[in-house]
């Protein structure tokens, strides 16, 4: 190839900021991998142990943020028994001593510990952005030490943590007289929250764009807030209860209005009804509503106002807002890209929610749609069909229906049709989970359409180890492949050993493979990492069926940390 001086290559690829993009260049020659890595300013580990943190500072030495992913995403549904591992010592530990100059650090499902926060607060002063999601191990105590020391943090996003509560004093800690805060997230925090420091700390940061409160903040404090946020472009919002301060809803009608450039709501979590006028007076203006943790609202209610909101991109909501509501937003929500609707009854056979009926409705509406999440009572063929029709440039299409097993409503036959029409006619489809009754035919039409899938996601479908082999054969791009309670046996299990160390993992829970075939597929690929997860005493006999198994490629080798639940064999 023509020869290029290493500062024109430095130069090209500044421009390029995609992490596959990146991946790519860093294959053309020995050059550019070396250039790739000097120049490298951000990094996604997608799991921690498929690497040790020293061998990626290594090789990206001038990086400048960090992501780094932990537990299997199934911990999220208590399938991860506690104590799994997924510490995020190791990171900051090599962060600290490799690269003192670290202004990004997003962590997910990782356990944080208030030492671990303490030794990054020291470690970083320049550290601007910390994104803690779905993580644990750490209290407010651990956040004081960063408020108090990181002073010229931007972003600190708590997403879906579990916060130890130790006190509302670490609001009070971020710094004096202004501070460079530029998101706040502490949706998830339980305990309440100094409203005194709430205040001072929103009046004295003039670049907050994005703020997610909890519920322990009341409807008074919430007012006096967006007094002094003018520019908040996202809020989620607290309780939002009824006050007995009288000037409280006043006061919050007032304050909303002058949020004119606010695009993003969410929260109200148990608000009543009467909240909603609230929401009418920026409906205009919304890109993105989230009101998953809403459950007062009535469908009456979304349906007003979902209706004002036709600039709306993104809709996430309970499945109460019924058919009938999702007929408005197909109506009305012209612009929308992504919807998710989630069960809002935990008693599956009392929820009724949605169904095929609002599903073909906003398909025929919102021609623009590209990620769907559908939790719903019931589903036909017909409507996966209509979907596939409507809406092809679907990425991302996970449909969940409440009874495992369910058939197409009308005809009594399995899903597999309904699914084969999704995956024939979206050809940029990346992620699939599926629901209902299905047999091997569905996975053989995965394997035959789905060119560009990355993520599969299945549970309780399939008849034979076909279903799974015709997946492995046929998906040339997948990654990510997640199974549960599904008839797949060791003989699907071997079959994949040509892919497993192009994927990132494999997890199967509830299948029927068993101990010896998890010896035989790690005796065969020593260069992946194959755990069986077991809570019972069973043995160590090779027809012992396994609980769980999770298999991910790596170049760190077994993990020393495994609990004595989990067999890395």
């Amino acid at each position: 190839m023509p020869y290029f001086p290493d500062e024109v290559v430095e130069h090209i690829l500044g421009f390029v900021s995609s992490h596959r993009d990146r991946d790519a260049a860093s294959l053309v020659c020995h050059v550019w991998y070396r250039i790739e890595g000097l120049t490298r300013r951000s990094v996604f580990i997608s799991n921690c142990y498929a690497v040790r943190p020293e061998r990626v500072h290594a090789r990206f030495p001038c990086l400048r943020s960090l992501t780094v992913k932990g537990k299997p995403r199934f911990a999220d549904f208590n399938l991860v028994p506690a104590g799994w591992g997924a510490s995020a010592e190791p990171w900051v530990d090599a962060c600290a001593r490799a690269c003192p100059g670290l202004e990004e650090l997003r962590l997910k499902r990782m356990v944080v510990t208030d030492g671990c926060l303490n030794h990054l607060a020291h470690s970083f002063p320049n550290l601007r952005s910390l994104v803690l999601v779905s993580c644990e191990g750490f209290s407010t105590d651990g956040l004081a030490t960063i408020a108090t020391n990181c002073r010229f943090l931007k972003e600190l996003d708590l997403q879906g943590s579990q916060v130890e509560f130790r006190g509302r004093h670490w609001l009070s800690c971020f710094p004096k007289p202004s501070t460079s805060l530029e998101s706040l997230n502490f949706a998830c925090l339980d305990g309440a929250v100094s409203a005194n420091a709430l205040e001072s700390l929103v009046a004295r940061s003039p670049n907050l764009k994005s703020l997610r409160l909890n519920r322990a903040v009341p409807t008074a404090v919430l007012a006096k807030i967006l007094t002094s946020a003018p520019k908040l472009v996202d809020l989620g919002t607290g309780l939002v209860a009824q006050s007995n301060n009288a000037g409280a809803l006043p006061s919050l009608y007032s304050a909303i209005q002058q949020c004119t450039s606010l695009n993003s709501l969410s929260g109200f979590w148990d608000s009543p009804r009467w909240i909603t006028p609230i929401i009418h007076y920026i409906c205009k203006n919304l890109t993105c509503l989230n009101l998953s943790y809403a459950p007062m609202f009535r469908t009456v209610d979304l349906i007003g106002t979902i209706h004002q909101c036709q600039n709306l991109q993104h809709l996430w909501v309970l499945d109460h807002i019924g058919d009938a509501g999702l007929k408005v937003v197909a109506s009305s929500c012209l612009e929308l890209q992504e919807l998710r609707i989630f069960p809002a009854n935990a008693n599956v056979l009392a929820s009724t929610g949605v169904t095929e009926e609002g599903l073909v409705a906003v398909s025929s509406g919102c021609r623009k749609l590209n990620s769907m999440l559908y939790s719903c009572s019931r589903m036909t063929n017909s409507a996966l069909i209509t979907v596939a029709k409507n809406c092809s440039r679907i990425t991302s299409f996970r449909l969940h229906i409440c009874l495992h097993g369910s058939v197409d409503a009308v005809t009594g036959q399995p899903l597999d049709e309904g699914f084969g029409a999704i995956v024939r006619s979206c050809k940029g489809l990346r992620r699939l989970s599926m629901s209902g009754l299905l047999t091997d035919s569905v996975f053989l039409y995965i394997g035959m359409y789905a060119e560009r899938l990355e993520t599969l996601s299945v549970a309780f479908a399939g008849d034979s180890d076909d279903g799974m082999i015709y997946v492995l054969n046929g998906c040339k791009n997948l990654r990510k492949l997640e199974i549960r309670n599904c008839p797949f046996g060791n003989t699907a299990l071997l079959a994949g050993t040509h892919r497993y160390e192009a994927m990132r993992s494999l997890w199967m829970s509830s299948c029927d493979i068993t101990l010896g075939g998890c010896r035989s597929l790690a005796a065969a690929m020593p260069g992946l990492n194959v755990e069986v997860i077991s809570q019972a005493d069973g043995g160590a006999n090779d027809a012992k069926k396994v609980e769980k198994l999770y298999v991910y490629r790596t170049l760190a080798g077994p993990r020393d940390d495994a609990p004595g639940f989990v067999s890395a064999l």
